[in-house]
């Protein structure tokens, strides 16, 4: 009997050095995706860009890895700004997104040179152009579009689609000549558009057919202002695996059709191929993380249901209540143990919905016994909370055997510390 290694490092000797809940991100992972990232598309395809989605997960840490392995950063808020250029990110690497972004978050992107920022309504255009032209600047800007694409994901994570709050339908901004507008204002320059059709996609349809709409657009475009666009933006959303998924699709099963209609389009229209952005997020991280657990409670229902309480939960992952995300999880210190029963893995929140895994196949378990979530490392840090105001996990980063923890567990002082006595 071994104990689970991840990344070469014993993750029992992780859970007794660190403490549980703990978050494990493997560097090594984080690499792989962003070496395959460049070999099949930034290498393969002229005038390309790859840029990180930081909401699946930011640190200091995590943003001076990936910004040593050459990418850009996407990022939504203040608060992710702020960290990335603490980081020492470039902000001419930095684009900015957001559906309701406020007067001080684009006061400071404008302000620190923020590379692209992606304007997702009209009122938020005329306040970039009025706040560029008091700072004396001039913004660079691409119009988030909604392509009209129902994404097959959770309805919560399609956001591709004409009801969508994220970006603006092609046809107001023709109709309502609001393309006109933004080209002849004095300080945004318009370089062209972006989509982004949803979350955890496995099939790559929405991306093909939301190019196709793009492509149309942007003929009408041409035909009706004469802009020809110098840059994409095709956002990410690419899938990875969980339960009871295949595994996942390469980067390029994604990228390479979208860049064969944006190739053949430019081909056809005699036009200058645009710079071609991607914002993968969840399929550099995702797979790259795992979360620690130490079992507790266990208890058997009278319907025959039996409950793994672990010492986490809702706070530290709130995707399966959200969502209803389904994750592969297994005991540490028993592989290659046989299964014995289906077990529920439960949070210990005061909430029936803090279920971490439904009904999965597990070795005899006894209080103290340590489990591992697989492919945490997108969205559970990024949406942790202090529900029950319990902690939040420390955060280790892994490469080849050897560990440095990278944040530190919150404590009960932490909890208070904001507010005034």
């Amino acid at each position: 009997m071994t104990n689970y290694i991840f990344d070469g490092c014993d993750t029992v000797k992780l859970a007794e050095k660190y403490g549980t809940p703990l978050y494990v991100i493997s560097e090594s992972h984080i690499i792989e995706r962003i070496d395959e990232i460049k070999r099949d598309f930034l290498d393969k395809y002229p005038n390309t860009k790859a840029v990180y989605a930081c909401k699946a997960l930011q640190t200091v840490g995590i943003c001076k890895l990936i910004d040593k392995e050459g990418l850009g950063f996407d990022v939504v808020s203040g608060g992710e700004l702020y960290t990335a250029i603490r980081a020492g990110v470039s902000p001419s690497k930095i684009v900015f997104h957001g559906n309701n972004k406020t007067y001080d978050e684009c006061k400071m992107a404008i302000d620190c040179g923020v590379g692209t920022i992606v304007c997702d309504s009209i009122s938020e255009l005329i306040m970039l152009n009025d706040l560029a032209g008091e700072m004396n600047k001039r913004v660079e800007i691409l119009f988030r579009i909604t392509p009209g694409v129902n994404s097959h994901t959770h309805e919560y994570i399609s956001t591709g689609h004409h009801e969508s709050k994220f970006g603006i339908s092609p046809k107001i901004l023709l109709e309502g000549r609001l393309l006109e507008s933004a080209l002849s204002m004095q300080n945004v320059l318009l370089k062209g558009f972006h989509f982004h059709v949803g979350s955890q996609l496995t099939d790559n349809s929405s991306h093909i057919f939301a190019v196709k709409k793009l492509l149309e657009f942007i003929k009408e475009v041409i035909n009706i202002t004469g802009f020809i666009p110098s840059e994409l933006n095709l956002g990410g959303g690419y899938g990875i695996q969980y339960r009871d998924d295949p595994p996942r699709k390469p980067l390029s099963y994604y990228t390479d059709p979208m860049m064969e209609e944006i190739i053949t389009f430019c081909n056809n229209e005699n036009i200058k191929l645009p710079t071609v952005t991607i914002e993968p997020g969840r399929f550099i991280v995702g797979e790259a993380g795992i979360t620690l657990y130490q079992v507790g409670t266990i208890k058997t229902t009278l319907g025959g249901r039996t409950f793994v309480s672990v010492d986490g939960g809702f706070p530290d992952n709130p995707r399966t209540a959200l969502y209803h995300a389904k994750y592969d999880a297994i005991a540490i210190e028993k592989m290659g143990e046989p299964n014995q029963s289906l077990v529920t893995i439960a949070g210990k929140c005061c909430e029936s919905g803090d279920i971490l895994v439904w009904d999965i196949p597990m070795p005899e378990l006894k209080r103290g016994d340590y489990i591992a979530l697989l492919s945490t490392g997108a969205y559970n840090y990024s949406m942790s909370s202090n529900y029950n105001r319990i902690p939040r996990p420390a955060l280790v980063m892994v490469k080849e055997g050897k560990d440095r923890l990278s944040l530190r567990r919150e404590t009960y002082e932490d909890l208070i510390s904001k507010e005034i006595f």
